[in-house]
């Protein structure tokens, strides 16, 4: 494709690079990212890939910006509470980048109607907070045969994984089978989260998911990245696929979407400003 002379000094750091260049950068402009929530990990995720020149990227979330929502979910700011988060997303990434093409989710996702939204982007990346919403989307993702760029965070620790079992690697059952039961673990509201572990870990699945567009580096597929701030380590865990999965095993059980008490993706009817 051609740039214009404004995306070639846009995008000049990238196009420099010998792993990416012109090509790189035009498949990035003509790559479609559906990103699930503009929360804490969906904020830096999506600044930095509208900044990169995502051409087009899907955001779901029902929920409205909150003044306890700014310590971590940089996307939004107070001028913005109570305003509908995809919305307030969608204003911070046409003013970064207007380049990019934004196409909000205001509605409730469930299992009658995620395969149909996720299936005309390249890469799903989970930023949900909540496991009920993270296997729908694993199951979707897997149905749909897109690859999932899945993070999650709590107190001082997050994770960073890459899901492609198309390509015979594992998907999220194979580490998680099952959702754990309801109540047995605490929610960010009730134990906390450190702001900017948000931003390391949300980061890192933008870093992830610009790779896979590119097609470049050692990908994360079939590995596990942990992270505890506190000891400001990294550790890289091998997962493995499960021969006996439900979903993506030999003799699977799991054949179609099924939605979990409190299934997420249960983005509530908003009554958001806008």
């Amino acid at each position: 494709m051609d740039f214009t002379e404004e995306q070639i000094e846009r995008y000049s750091r990238h196009i420099i690079l010998p792993e990416v260049g012109g090509r790189g950068q035009a498949k990035l402009l003509k790559s479609r990212v559906f990103v699930l929530g503009a929360g804490g990990l969906g904020s830096p995720s999506l600044l930095y890939l509208a900044a990169a020149g995502v051409g087009t990227i899907g955001i779901a979330d029902g929920d409205c910006v909150d003044l306890s929502n700014l310590q971590r979910q940089i996307i939004h700011d107070t001028s913005r509470i109570g305003m509908a988060k995809v919305l307030s997303a969608k204003a911070s990434i046409e003013a970064i980048n207007p380049d990019v093409k934004v196409v909000p989710f205001k509605g409730r996702l469930n299992a009658g109607n995620i395969r149909g939204i996720i299936r005309d982007y390249d890469v799903v990346l989970d930023g949900s907070d909540n496991f009920p919403t993270r296997f729908l989307m694993n199951d979707a993702a897997f149905f749909e045969q897109k690859t999932l760029v899945s993070g999650s965070m709590f107190r001082f620790d997050g994770q960073v994984a890459v899901f492609k079992p198309s390509k015979g690697l594992p998907c999220y059952r194979c580490l998680y089978p099952e959702p754990p039961p309801k109540g047995l673990v605490p929610s960010c509201q009730e134990a906390g989260v450190l702001g900017a572990l948000a931003g390391v870990i949300g980061v890192l699945q933008a870093v992830e998911t610009i790779k896979e567009i590119l097609g470049i580096g050692e990908q994360l597929a079939g590995h596990l990245l942990v992270f505890d701030a506190l000891k400001m380590t990294f550790r890289k865990v091998r997962v493995r696929k499960d021969p006996e999965c439900a979903l993506c095993g030999e003799n699977p059980a799991i054949t179609e979407l099924k939605e979990y008490e409190q299934a997420a993706c249960e983005l509530r009817a908003s009554t958001c400003e806008g």
